[in-house]
């Protein structure tokens, strides 16, 4: 199971750290993500990180604001996020899949139940 937490309203510039607790097992080959989605829009690719090797990705407008990372003896996947925009506004999920690294949400098979980001201009 997967919870997420730490999202709030904040001013534009501003920064949000969420965090996953993951219960339960976890192995050197799950891959841990964050979508987000807005009213409207389909559930997008944010960031994501290989549990083992702490491989990492970013979508191209989380790139050089948004740090993902996790802690593995704590089961715990992070996403700070600095110089917010109110186009990051979105309800954000966390999400885990075994094996390889991916940016499709369809291939992804544990959800978190999303917590609100919502940045004011």
């Amino acid at each position: 199971q997967l919870q997420a937490s730490g999202g709030g309203l904040v001013q534009a510039g501003g920064s949000l750290r969420l965090s996953c607790a993951a219960s339960g097992r976890t192995s050197s080959r799950v891959v841990a993500g964050w979508f987000r989605q807005s009213p409207g829009k389909e559930r997008e690719f944010v960031a994501a990180i290989t549990w083992g090797s702490g491989i990492l990705g970013y979508t191209d407008s989380a790139k050089d604001r948004f740090t993902i990372s996790r802690d593995n003896g704590k089961n715990m996947v992070y996403l700070q996020m600095n110089s917010l925009r109110p186009e990051d506004t979105a309800v954000y999920y966390c999400a885990a899949k075994p094996g390889d690294y991916t940016r499709a949400p369809d291939e992804y098979d544990y959800w978190g139940q999303g917590t609100q980001v919502t940045v004011s201009s």
